[in-house]
């Protein structure tokens, strides 16, 4: 066994697609589209838009930090550097059980969307989703082991795809839209400050954040991906930042045709396929709502497996380290794939896709499982933005354009994302106070400072 990932394995073009494929549009949109649109209604269009802005400035944050200290553990690394050994493994530890969260319930729509093919009323039996969800598990881990230039070109096939689909039924669905009533009363005030305020209520306000951060997140696996990416202190972070412009689009869009096409009670009895009942209302029929179910599958796909580079490269990176055991700082001598971290994500995964099978509906599960992993992504994204506001601090004596962009606007982000997920905490229900906060202090039990060592130094410096 060697501790060294296979380096310059990836180009800016992989780093962006993997960026893109974090995110999972067509996945996050089945997940939690019809969920944030149950939750804000019309103002749901302008969540999408208003932390977008947070997001970006984040995006900013480890595009700066990632040129300064090019490491799989990102703000592993990072907040440890600059904030202690405990911030730095307790940002490790987030994005682990985010991830966990995430990659168990994420292949439920990869089998909710294979029995859309067989079935359409069989895709809310738990017993069936959950069966489907751990055999598609397997068989995605088996890509990951096999290597990241294996993983990076299926990568490249299943995120192209996903995209022609989006974009043609974002069309069909624009197009169809201005011949028929709406199905809601969307229109230009509706994204109105006025509009917003006059109705927007700060639970309401809570719980969509969390849910628009969910839409949002995966990206910065472009940043764990750094060591093993060419020119990776440069095409890592702009692979991420360009991954946030596409899925602002397409999140801004989706929200706008599924308030036009879908009504309030079609969106949550459809919050598991909402891509597939939108195809319908847009006059694809049947075969066009099996494409976009195949679009479904391949950015579930898509998305679990970015989910499960992260997971693997920040417990290699934590292992190598130190912060956690030194086995899980080994990788393949062939493949180059952490080894000890693999075979840890195959047992937690399998455990928790069988717990799954307990809660009373697939609805419930993604529900639950969008607002802890969002709580959990505020978190250490938002200690990534302060790190990055902290380093560029005096970066206004050189430049005040730095200043802006590294310093305060990550900074202000970092304030919006944090203050939010410890407000959101007041509003969670049991199952998701348990998973949201159980699983994030469940870290402090593996925290172990003696022989943890952080490496790298952050200086201000503008990337390029």
């Amino acid at each position: 066994m060697t501790h060294s990932l296979r380096k310059d394995s990836l180009s800016f073009f992989e780093s962006l697609t993997l960026g893109v494929a974090g995110s999972g549009p067509a996945n996050a949109i089945s997940l939690a589209m019809g969920a944030l649109i149950s939750t804000a209604g019309l103002r749901s269009p302008l969540y999408v838009l208003i932390f977008a802005v947070p997001m970006l400035g984040i995006a900013l944050a480890y595009k700066a930090l990632n040129r300064r200290v090019t490491h799989a553990g990102a703000a592993f690394n990072w907040v440890g550097l600059t904030f202690g050994k405990f911030h730095g493994f307790m940002s490790g530890w987030a994005l682990i059980t985010a991830q966990m969260i995430f990659i168990i319930s994420g292949v439920v729509p990869l089998s909710t969307a294979v029995l859309d093919f067989i079935n359409p009323a069989l895709a809310n039996s738990v017993p069936l989703t959950t069966g489907l969800s751990a055999l598609w598990f397997l068989a995605i881990v088996g890509v990951i082991m096999l290597g990241i230039k294996m993983t990076s070109y299926l990568q490249l096939l299943m995120v192209a795809f996903e995209m022609l689909v989006l974009l043609g039924v974002g069309i069909a669905a624009l197009i169809h839209a201005r011949g028929v009533p709406f199905a809601n009363a969307l229109s230009w005030h509706s994204y109105t400050p006025s509009f917003f305020f006059s109705s927007a209520t700060l639970p309401e306000f809570s719980a969509a954040a969390l849910m628009v951060i969910f839409l949002y997140w995966g990206w910065d696996v472009t940043a764990n991906l750094g060591e093993e990416t060419a020119n990776g202190e440069h095409a890592a972070g702009n692979g991420g930042l360009s991954g946030v412009f596409v899925t602002i689009f397409l999140y801004s869009l989706y929200a706008a045709v599924t308030l036009m096409l879908l009504s309030a009670a079609d969106t949550a009895s459809d919050s598991s396929n909402l891509l597939y009942s939108l195809a319908l209302a847009a006059g694809l029929g049947r075969p066009g709502g099996l494409i976009v179910s195949v679009a479904v599958i391949f950015s579930s796909a898509a998305t679990v497996q970015t989910g499960m580079l992260q997971v693997t490269r920040t417990l290699f990176a934590m292992g190598r380290d130190g912060a956690l055991p030194f086995s899980f700082g080994t990788v393949h001598p062939r493949t180059r794939n952490p080894a000890t971290a693999s075979r840890w994500l195959i047992g937690t995964g399998l455990v928790g896709i069988l717990v799954t099978g307990f809660m009373p509906s697939v609805s419930a599960i993604l529900s639950d499982a969008v607002a802890a992993t969002g709580l959990q992504v505020a978190y250490y994204f938002g200690m990534a933005g302060l790190v990055c506001a902290w380093v560029h601090r005096t970066s206004y004596r050189t430049s005040w354009k730095q200043f802006l962009l590294y310093g305060l606007f990550p900074g202000l982000s970092a304030a919006v994302l944090i203050i939010t997920g410890v407000y959101a905490i007041t509003t969670f229900n049991f199952t998701t106070a348990c998973v949201g906060i159980g699983t994030l202090l469940a870290g402090m039990l593996f925290f172990r400072p003696r022989r943890y060592t952080v490496e790298g130094e952050l200086v201000a410096a503008t990337p390029e």
